[in-house]
This record gives C-alpha cells, sequence and structure tokens, in this order.
C-alpha cells in the first residue's frame, strides 16, 4: 500500500468512527430535602386509616420520571408507629413509596435524622426501602453490608456512576453497633475514595449533608471539604441539609466543565414555611462519553425552583409541590393572591442567593 493511499484509509476509518461512534448520554436529577413533620403525616392519613402522598407530587412527576437518574435527601426514618415528626422522625412506609412513584430512583441517607429511632428504626428503614426496590446509600445495617454496598455504583446508559455519601452527625444520638451512619472524615473518605476506584467508576458524586441551617452561604468548613473532594476525584458535590438554597460553583476551561458543586438544595417537601425554608432547588446535570475509553464530560448544568403550596381543602391541610416556572394557569386554579405573592418572593430570593460569588 502506498504512503496516500494509507493516509485515505486511515482518514476514513477516523471518519467513519466519529460518525457511528454512539455518544452515550445520563440525564442526572438531585433534588433537596425530603422530610415529614406531622402536619404532613396527618394531612396524608386517609380515611381507611392508610397513607396517600400521590398528590403532594402529581406537579413534579413529569419532570423526575424524565431523568435517567433521580435522587432525593430522604430525611426521615422508616421506624413504624407511632408516627413522629420533630425533633426525632418516624414517617408512614408510603412516604418512601410516594417518591418512588414520582420517579425517584436512589435515596441518599446519611443525614441528621438517620438515627432519629436508634439501630431498630435504622434498619427497619434499610429493609422497608429494599423490600420497595428502592436504591440507597449512606447508612448500613453492619460493616458486612457495607463492605459489599459501598461505593453505590449505578450504571445507566453505558455510564457507570460512583455515589458516595456523608453527613456531618446525628444530633448527638448514638450510632450502636453494628449500624453505621458515614460520617465526614477526610481520612475515611479517602480510603473510600481509593476502593471506589478499584471499580473504575466513569464519574464519583459526592453527596454531602454539610454547613449550617438557614444560612444561604456555604461554611468555611463547606468549602474546605470542597476542594478536599475535588481534589480527590470527585466531579459532582451536591449539599443538604441548611433547608434553605445556597450558590452553584461550576469549575469550567476551555476544555469544558471540570466539576460542579450545588452546595445546598434547600427543603423538597416539608411543612417549614419561613422565609427561604418553603421550597427549594432541583439540580439537572447532563454527562455523557463517546466511548468506553473516554473521559465523562459534564455537558450541562440546570437548575429549577420548586415552591411548597400549604392550603386547606375540605378542612384539611394539604401539600402541593409547585415548580415555578410552570405558567400560572398549569399550577392552580384556586391559587390566591397570597399564595402568588409567597412563591415569587421565594422565587425571587433564590435567584438572589445563586448570584452570590463563591470566595475562598
Amino acid at each position: 500500500m502506498t504512503l496516500g493511499r494509507l493516509v485515505v484509509s486511515c482518514f476514513l476509518s477516523v471518519a467513519f468512527y466519529a460518525c457511528f461512534a454512539q455518544k452515550k448520554e445520563v440525564k442526572l436529577l438531585f433534588a433537596g430535602d425530603a422530610m415529614q413533620h406531622m402536619p404532613q403525616v396527618e394531612s396524608a392519613r386517609n380515611e381507611r386509616g392508610g397513607y396517600r402522598y400521590d398528590d403532594c407530587f402529581e406537579l413534579v412527576k413529569s419532570r423526575i420520571s424524565s431523568a435517567d437518574l433521580a435522587c432525593v435527601n430522604f430525611e426521615t426514618v422508616l421506624a413504624g408507629k407511632p408516627y413522629t415528626g420533630y425533633p426525632t422522625f418516624s414517617s408512614p412506609d408510603e412516604f418512601a413509596l410516594a417518591l418512588r412513584e414520582a420517579g425517584f430512583d436512589l435515596f441518599v441517607q446519611a443525614n441528621n435524622h438517620a438515627a432519629d429511632k436508634g439501630s431498630k428504626g435504622l434498619k427497619r428503614t434499610i429493609d422497608v426501602l429494599d423490600s420497595f426496590g428502592i436504591k440507597h446509600t449512606g447508612t448500613f445495617s453492619s460493616s458486612e453490608s457495607r463492605s459489599l454496598q459501598y461505593p453505590l455504583i449505578l450504571i445507566r446508559n453505558g455510564i457507570r456512576i460512583a455515589f458516595l455519601n456523608y453527613v456531618y452527625d446525628t444530633n448527638g444520638i448514638e450510632v450502636k453497633p453494628p449500624s453505621i451512619v458515614n460520617l465526614i472524615d477526610t481520612s475515611q473518605i479517602k480510603i473510600d475514595i481509593k476502593v471506589t476506584n478499584l471499580y473504575r467508576p466513569d464519574i464519583i458524586i459526592a453527596v454531602m449533608h454539610w454547613g449550617e441551617e438557614y444560612q444561604t452561604y456555604p461554611t468555611y468548613e463547606q468549602l474546605k471539604l470542597t476542594e478536599f473532594l475535588k481534589r480527590n476525584g470527585v466531579r459532582i458535590v451536591i449539599g443538604h441539609h441548611p433547608h434553605v438554597i445556597q450558590p452553584i460553583l461550576i469549575d469550567s476551561t476551555r476544555n469544558g466543565i471540570n466539576s460542579v458543586v450545588f452546595f445546598s438544595l434547600g427543603n423538597f417537601i416539608s411543612n417549614q414555611q419561613k422565609s427561604n425554608t418553603d421550597g427549594g432547588m432541583i439540580a439537572e446535570i447532563t454527562i455523557s462519553k463517546v466511548d468506553d475509553n473516554s473521559r465523562v464530560e459534564i455537558d450541562s448544568v440546570n437548575h429549577g425552583f420548586v415552591w411548597v403550596r400549604q392550603f386547606f381543602q375540605n378542612k384539611k391541610k394539604r401539600y402541593l409541590l409547585i415548580p415555578t416556572d410552570l405558567p400560572f394557569k398549569q399550577i392552580h386554579p384556586e391559587m390566591n393572591p397570597s399564595e402568588i405573592q409567597k412563591m415569587n418572593a421565594f422565587t425571587s430570593n433564590a435567584l438572589q442567593i445563586l448570584n452570590h460569588r463563591i470566595h475562598y
């Protein structure tokens, strides 16, 4: 073969590969704190003594279900009756089912309420989620189960995604062996990341329960942990706990997005009504890769806001999650001017928070 023919042949091979190499793409979605205060439990109780939450999520279900992988912070436990709210939660099993039916594939459980009902409540929560076929991480019934199940590796459209999950504390409640709640410990996290890399993930995501409640700017500790995680190979960091939205940090170069941090998504659903706590943010991140040997790209980073409408219907309190970008006619024809004002105020405040620059 002549040099000219060889060059042409190589060019055609590259062109053929470029045309027919199939791009693998995954749309990730993350929501904030899914909580259950007692007014919510009472609202969900039906005439037969069961609990129904489906109506809460009717306006967000299509958005959540459209993601290839949707994750929520499950900030309660399923310890059985009697059901309790703040400060130590125990919620109906139906709440988890409703979140699953709304489209969530993954519950993260390493949060400060994970041990609210002790080891018994922690283990029952794990057992119930397993029986419902819901993927979860962050809490474990034993060191053996942690070794087998952590890190959590999920595969979507041929992309291997590793999930890590940690919390700052469990409100001073002792987690008695053999139960485990993943605590924020940089030495342990470093070990976990090394183990994670043995599974050859395409991307590592860390979901962190951190920061200070009701603070709209990340703490110094959050910023330090962010740098630590990024330095050790974590490319997506999702934050929970403050119950309010905090800014987004995107690290970009001329070659694209290297990493993204949502410091806090705020509340997803709760009974909280104070300023900035009556809603939250949904993060949408699209990742992709061209072939098995290529690096995963973070193609896009988007967000939307959800607001919790609390209203009375037939003398009973109701909760409805509303995406704030929906046309008003699609939201709810019965919303009064006061509710519209509250929702608009939440959205306006959220936008101002996101305009805050992160300073190290």
